[in-house]
């Protein structure tokens, strides 16, 4: 079968969420751990975030990036101890051998008072603009695709055999990503140049919602040799899984190789999701795992050579 004749697995998580029968969970389980097993990638549907939150968000994200650029610029990441907040385009190279990425970024993540490990947690970096233009909308979906990605966890170890009694010490305090994108239209991008360079996730489970009706995201075929197109359709979301779980589950999960072009004539929206775990938790797709190393340490050895990292927070995490 050519790589155009196939698409990501459409799974349906009600029959997890709300099931009427034993045999609906396990169904929902099977077919995750098949989806991530053949392509480390599939499409969600039934997943309990409402359109409105969806909406909602769209509407809050181009809220903040229709700002003019020193506006916001006054809520940069760089400028703030937990890395929240805007990152302009150009500011980010996800495959060295091409140019810079086209997109714009908005950080954020769980709101704690208190900046703990050096910024894993810690208060967001919001911009000035009224709550329910911005921050009330994109918290009300924050948490509610926090609740997916949790779900998705306890589908991902059970899998593979494992009961979901190890995901209350890794969600103890889970470091848990929410990043808003704004792709510029094709014709502000120079020839070359993606709106995300190819590369793969970093760690745990990715939850992206793209804009309806605008394509962008690819997913490399390493079987086919070849690129495979997501359709962006409405109240549908893209799962799949990063390197950590690739490593913790001694690569049954795949984590792939993704871009983005945008296919679209104007702007593209996404929002990426990235639930990782709490920074003191193992391996919970293996609880016999001998290598403890922590999600916090292997965020550290990701990162280390791509952000000014404090010397304090690589030997904390070093000897834990």
């Amino acid at each position: 079968m050519a790589a155009s004749d196939l698409q990501l697995p459409v799974i349906d998580l009600s029959g997890y969420i709300t099931p009427r029968s034993p045999e609906d969970r396990a169904k929902v389980i099977a077919q995750v751990r098949d989806a991530c097993r053949e392509f480390g990638f599939f499409q969600l549907k039934g997943h309990g975030v409402t359109l409105e939150q969806q909406q909602g968000l769209f509407r809050g994200m181009n809220n903040f990036f229709s700002l003019p650029a020193e506006k916001k610029l006054k809520n940069s990441f760089l400028e703030n101890p937990c890395r929240r907040g805007y990152e302009a385009s150009g500011m980010s190279l996800r495959d060295t051998d091409a140019m810079a990425d086209s997109k714009e970024s908005f950080y954020m993540g769980r709101e704690d008072s208190a900046i703990e490990h050096m910024g894993f947690y810690g208060p967001n970096n919001w911009p000035d603009l009224p709550d329910d233009q911005f921050r009330s909308p994109v918290w009300d979906y924050y948490e509610a695709t926090s609740q997916l990605g949790r779900t998705i966890w306890e589908i991902l170890l059970q899998g593979l055999g494992h009961s979901t009694k190890a995901m209350e010490s890794f969600a103890k305090k889970p470091v848990v990503a929410l990043k808003l994108l704004r792709y510029p239209r094709p014709s502000q991008t120079l020839p070359g140049q993606f709106g995300a360079g190819s590369h793969t996730d970093f760690g745990g489970v990715t939850v992206l919602l793209q804009q309806p009706g605008k394509e962008g995201l690819e997913v490399w075929l390493e079987e086919k040799q070849a690129w495979l197109s997501v359709p962006a359709h409405e109240d549908i979301f893209v799962i799949n899984c990063g390197d950590m779980i690739h490593r913790w589950s001694g690569g049954q999960y795949k984590s792939v190789r993704h871009r983005v072009i945008n296919k679209s004539d104007g702007e593209r929206l996404s929002a990426a999701l990235f639930w990782h775990g709490d920074v003191m938790a193992t391996n919970p797709l293996n609880p016999d795992d001998p290598d403890k190393v922590t999600v916090g340490q292997l965020w550290m050895k990701r990162f280390k050579n791509q952000m000014s990292i404090p010397k304090a927070a690589m030997e904390a995490f070093a000897s834990a």
